[in-house]
This record gives C-alpha cells, sequence and structure tokens, in this order.
C-alpha cells in the first residue's frame, strides 16, 4: 500500500495536468477532473488489474468512464501509466490530436469506450459485466470469473434516464463484478444539483439490490475500503458514492476557493485564478505539464506488480488452454473480431411468410451454430420473433449466465447500450430487437454504435404502416428515412456507418442476415415485416441482395419504367407489373434491401441496375424520401406522407394506395 503522501500527490498531479490541458486548449472541463482526481489514482495504482504488454488481454479488468468531459482526468491518469505523452495532453481537443475533446474507444491506449452523452458509458459498463459473466460461464476460462468492471458516473449520468434501465438490470441480474463510483459533487454545468434533484440515490439504488457504500469521494483511504468491500461482495454490483469537490484545490483571482463553483465545471480556470490553483496545487505555473518523481516511482512500483498479478493469471489460463484446447482456439477465433462459420444452407425457410418470422428461422440456426451469440428483446421476444433464439437458449436469471438471451424488459435504450458494452468486452456476438417504431428510444445509442464502429445486430419488426389495428403510435413512418440517413454518413473509415437491411421475402431474409452476421465492421439492421408477404418471382437470384440492390426474376430487357422498393413494397410492384404487363409495358423490378451497400457498388453496377435517364417509379410505406436517390427528380415516387391510422392493414393498404392496382395507375399516369 503507499503513503497517503504520494496518493494525495499523485491525485494533485492528475489534477494540475487536467487543469492545465484545458487552460492550454482555452476549451474543456477541469473542475470534475480535479474532484474525480484521488479514485481513479487509487484505482490505477492500487487496484485496475491490466497487462501493460498487452493492453487487449481478454480477462482484464476494464474501466468505463461515462461523464466524456472528464477527458482531462483520464488522460492525466493514463499518462501516468504511460498510454500518453506530456505532448500529447498538450494537445487537447486539437485537430488530429489522440486527446480529443471526449474519449473515444482505443483500448491500445487504455480507453474502453467512447464517452459524451451522459448515461450511455455506465451502461456501457453493465452489457460488458454480463458479457464477462457469459463468456465465464460458456467457456469455464477461471479469467473470465476474476474479471471487474468499474464504470465512473456523474450527477448527470445518474439523472439520465438510462440510469434507470442500467441500475434495475444490473441489481436483477446480481452483476457482482460490477463496481460503479458516482462522482456526487452536487455541481452541475449551470446549477448546483439542489435546483433540480432532491431524491435518495442510495436508497434508489438499494432498492434495486445494489450493494451500496458512502465515502469521502476525496480520501484515499476511503476509497481503499470501499473498492476492498466491493470486491469482496459475491452477489450483488456495488455502487460506491463518493461525495466529490468540484474543481478541488482550485483558487480564485484573489486566491479564495474556486472549489464547490459551477463555473470550474465547463471553462476553463483562467488568468491568474489558474495561476493561483497550480501554485496552491504545487506546480509551476510555468511549467506545469510534469510528471511528479514519485508519482513516476509509484507507477513504476505498480507495472512491476502488475507483471506479478498478470503472469499469475496468464498461467491460470494456460493451464485452462492445455485441458481445454478446443474451447481456447474457439475462444481465440471469438475475440478475433473474426465473422463467424455459418451453415446458411441449413436455414429453411417458409414461402410467403413474415419477414419477422423468417427472421426467426435464421436466429433458430444462430443460436445452434454461433455459441458466442447474445441475442436480447425489450419484452417483445414473442412478437419481434427473436424467440426463435430464446427457444433453443434460456434466458440470462442472477446466478446462472449458461443461457445466451438477454431478457431486458420495457428499456430500448438501456438494451442498445448493453449490447454495445458486450461488444466492447469482446468475444461476443450481441443483437436486440424491439419494434421499428421504437428505434425512436435507441437513436442515442445506435449513433455510438456506429461511431465505435461496433457490429452490433438490430432487429427490428413491425415495419410500417401494416401495423394496422395498433394505430399511429405503433405505426413506423420517418423511421426508415431516419436510419437510412446513417447509411449515407461515413465513419472515420470512410466506410458507411451503418448496414440497414429491409428484405422483401422470406428468402431474401436468410441473405440480409447473412450480410449482417459477416459486417464485422459496423452495426447492421434488419427491417422486418409483421404480414406475411408474397415471395418475390420464381428464379430470383437472391444472393445478389448482396449488392444491396438487383433485378427480381420476371424482369423484361430493356423496360419502359423500371419499378424500385424494399420490403414488401417489392412484392406490389411484381403484382402491379402483372396488370401493366397486360397493357404491353414492360418492366423491371428492383428489390433494394440497402441503398447504402448498393452505392457502395461500382458506378457501372449501378448503372446497370437503374440507368441513367431510365423511367423510375418507387414505391415506399415510409416517407417518399426513403426513395429519392434512386429514383431521380424525373421519376415518380408514392409514399406515405402522413403518420399512420387504426385499421386492418389490407384496409390501410386499399386506403393509402399500396396495391397492384395503384402502381398501374401510378406508372400509367407518368408514361
Amino acid at each position: 500500500m503507499n503513503s497517503k503522501q504520494v496518493m494525495d500527490h499523485a491525485a494533485d498531479n492528475i489534477r494540475i495536468l487536467a487543469a492545465s490541458m484545458v487552460e492550454k486548449a482555452k476549451s474543456g472541463h477541469p473542475g470534475g477532473a480535479m474532484g474525480g482526481a484521488d479514485f481513479i489514482n487509487v484505482l490505477y495504482a492500487e487496484y485496475l488489474q491490466y497487462d501493460p504488454q498487452n493492453p487487449t488481454w481478454e480477462g482484464r479488468d476494464r474501466f468505463f468512464l461515462d461523464p466524456g468531459h472528464m477527458a482531462p482526468m483520464l488522460y492525466s491518469q493514463l499518462a501516468l501509466i504511460g498510454k500518453f505523452s506530456i505532448d500529447e495532453l498538450k494537445q487537447l481537443r486539437q485537430w488530429g490530436s489522440p486527446t480529443p475533446g471526449h474519449p473515444e474507444v482505443d483500448v491500445k491506449r487504455g480507453i474502453e469506450n467512447t464517452s459524451g452523452p451522459l448515461g450511455q458509458g455506465h451502461i456501457f459498463a453493465v452489457g460488458a459485466a454480463i458479457a464477462a459473466k457469459f463468456l465465464a460461464a460458456r467457456t469455464g476460462n477461471p479469467t473470465f470469473a476474476k474479471e471487474t468492471i468499474y464504470a465512473y458516473i456523474s450527477d448527470g449520468g445518474i439523472q439520465e434516464e438510462i440510469s434507470q434501465g442500467g441500475g434495475r438490470i444490473a441489481g436483477c441480474l446480481g452483476l457482482d463484478n460490477l463496481v460503479m463510483f458516482y462522482d456526487s459533487n452536487d455541481i452541475q454545468l449551470s446549477t448546483e444539483t439542489s435546483a433540480v434533484t432532491t431524491e435518495d440515490t442510495a436508497m434508489k439504488y438499494r432498492s434495486w439490490g445494489w450493494n451500496v457504500i458512502e465515502i469521502n469521494g476525496n480520501d484515499c483511504q476511503q476509497i481503499r475500503e470501499a473498492l476492498d468491500a466491493a470486491k469482496a461482495e459475491s452477489k450483488r454490483p456495488t455502487l460506491i458514492i463518493g461525495k466529490c469537490i468540484m474543481g478541488k484545490g482550485a483558487r480564485k483571482d484573489d486566491n479564495s476557493s474556486y472549489e464547490h463553483n459551477c463555473k470550474t465545471h465547463g471553462a476553463p480556470l483562467g488568468g491568474d485564478a489558474y495561476k493561483n490553483t497550480m501554485i496552491n496545487l504545487g506546480a509551476d505555473p510555468e511549467n506545469p505539464f510534469v510528471i511528479f518523481d514519485d508519482v513516476k516511482e509509484m507507477y513504476a512500483k505498480r507495472a512491476e506488480e502488475l507483471k506479478a498479478i498478470v503472469a499469475a493469471r496468464h498461467e491460470e489460463e494456460n493451464a485452462w488452454a492445455a485441458a481445454n484446447p478446443e474451447k481456447a482456439a474457439q475462444l481465440k477465433e471469438w475475440f478475433s473480431g473474426a465473422a463467424p462459420k455459418i451453415d446458411w444452407t441449413s436455414v429453411q425457410q417458409k414461402a410467403n411468410d413474415a419477414t419477422r418470422n423468417a427472421s426467426a428461422a435464421v436466429l433458430g440456426v444462430l443460436a445452434e451454430q454461433v455459441p458466442n451469440m447474445i441475442c436480447a428483446s425489450a419484452d417483445l421476444s414473442n412478437s419481434d420473433k427473436t424467440d426463435g433464439f430464446l427457444k433453443k437458449t434460456h434466458a440470462f436469471v442472477n446466478g446462472d449466465f449458461s443461457g445466451a438471451f438477454f431478457q431486458a424488459g420495457v428499456a430500448e435504450l438501456t438494451m442498445a447500450c448493453c449490447c454495445i458494452g458486450m461488444t466492447l468486452h469482446g468475444g461476443v456476438i450481441a443483437a436486440c430487437g424491439t419494434f421499428f417504431v421504437f428505434s425512436d428510444y435507441m437513436k442515442p445509442a445506435i449513433r455510438m454504435a456506429a461511431l465505435m464502429q461496433l457490429p452490433v445486430k438490430f432487429i427490428w419488426t413491425h415495419d410500417a404502416f401494416r401495423v394496422g389495428e395498433d394505430g399511429p403510435t405503433h405505426e413506423p413512418v420517418e423511421q426508415e428515412a431516419q436510419i437510412r440517413l446513417m447509411e449515407k454518413l461515413k465513419n472515420h473509415h470512410g466506410k458507411n456507418s451503418m448496414l440497414v437491411l429491409r428484405p422483401a421475402d422470406a428468402e431474401e431474409t436468410t441473405v440480409c442476415w447473412k450480410l449482417a452476421m459477416e459486417n464485422v465492421d459496423t452495426p447492421s439492421a434488419l427491417i422486418l415485416s409483421r404480414q406475411n408477404i408474397t415471395m418475390l418471382p420464381a428464379g430470383t437470384d437472391y444472393s445478389q441482395a448482396a449488392k444491396g440492390a438487383y433485378i427480381v426474376a420476371g424482369s423484361d430487357e430493356n423496360p419502359d419504367v423500371i419499378l424500385v422498393a424494399s420490403g414488401s413494397e417489392v412484392s406490389t410492384l411484381a403484382a402491379g407489373a402483372e396488370l401493366l404487363h397486360k397493357d404491353g409495358i414492360k418492366t423491371r423490378i428492383v428489390s433494394v434491401p440497402s441503398e447504402g451497400l448498393f452505392r457502395s457498388q461500382s458506378k457501372e453496377y449501378q448503372e446497370s441496375i437503374i440507368p441513367a435517364g431510365a423511367k423510375v417509379f418507387g414505391l415506399t410505406a415510409g416517407l417518399p424520401v426513403n426513395l429519392q436517390g434512386l429514383v431521380g427528380a424525373n421519376g415518380k415516387i408514392w409514399g406515405l406522407e402522413s403518420f399512420g391510422f387504426s385499421a386492418p392493414y389490407k384496409v390501410l393498404d386499399e386506403k393509402l394506395g399500396f396495391t397492384a392496382e395503384n402502381v398501374y395507375n401510378q406508372v400509367k399516369a407518368m408514361l
């Protein structure tokens, strides 16, 4: 155990570096970083188990930061263990810098998650804790049972509604491998917390089944005792409520205290306040970017301790691998991130089925053939048909993670963030399902999955107004347009940030699932029908769906008009084409499960499917803009431009013009 003197000195070192980074950048959040320095220092100096030589070690403890604005605290701490240089700290928030304003996932640098939108980061930790439990049960590798997931949350994260979902799930599942530190400093960006909340946070978490410990969050000995108690807990997740001081050590221009002040939350200390703060913390204001010698020595000692700790863990892992060579090889494959090997010929589809049912058929095969896959549902498994997976396994319950299904309850955003956390942990393929209209609840998480380039699989059923009697609250109209934008948005590697697939029938659903499982670079989404869909014409080459858009069987050479759609509207076009053929009009039907994937093909291929200058008619059960990029300014789109209505779906098809007869009439009018 290190002396209190050197531990306090190290925490002050973090405060100095964090405040100086913000000062140099003229932008950022120094106060929270200064208040949280004691906890993160104790964690890294004495508790967190990781391999300095192998930062991607599967059995490492993981630290998930929720308040991303406290990036200066994390970067400063990581500088103390050699992950960032002093020069890199000086480049906070600058172009091309590895120290952006909010941390971005980089495991080799010690950053486990991208953070920023408050609330999501600590739910990633819940997901990672679930993944560790699952891998321990599924493999028997003892390293996963020894892994601890640490999370750091602030007042803002506690206030975000997602915290309720995460707290409920972690307590319900008894995630004793999860330790969360709540930096309770009573200060927010614009107010003190007393202006917006009077709840008893400790009581709230206790009611969810958490072990709650309340301490002085700036006292290293109390932090140690709390972490020891958390590590000893064997049945419950632990919340350590640390009463911290916002801007600890900060001084104003007149050298009076600048602690516990909203102004330090989101702006540089500035001028004499900064200088006085540096002097108060024992730094040279002219040369603050320094790691103190005793702090260097303490972390060098910790590096040596970690060598011994990790060596013992690796020895244990190697003994397991020697006794279980097949499982060890399998585990290596899981953590490689490679697409799983699946016999797609074993998927048997029923003709004219709803694509949600077709998805269930695929999920049943995946449950049997992909042993590291976890499927989740937001209390809809028997309706979004993720029960196709559930029927081949069983759900997680407190004390038993031998199954592979996660019942999240009615909490779409929480479920999505848990699946992101599972994926961040590694070794797991995560999928989650709900109704498409409720993807609205998930948008913040979808965006984070895309930003972090995580291959989470989103399963959305009840894809259009054909939800019918449930009415406009349950009928997605604008949702497809929103999610299709993610195919147009590029990630930082220049790829489409997401793969969005809306299959036209049961057989195309299998191909779309194959594309989703083979996509290991970005999130994938499958948008699926509630109602049965007539199969595409016999002879259709469904494998061509891999190109994003393709010509359906029965199409004519040199067509007079090209008919374009995705999902169930493709079969409506096929029925309309039969009527047009009776008038001698030649048609080409194009199924476009993914415009983003189609736009990634060669210009020659795109032109071969939808030639420039051709007459094009598009049909979409969503907003017309869904097909605008394919149909073009000279074509015509029949879509839905209002909210839906409550009625049987076949009535809605008639009333809203989604019929073969209307396709015929609309095309005739444009020729």
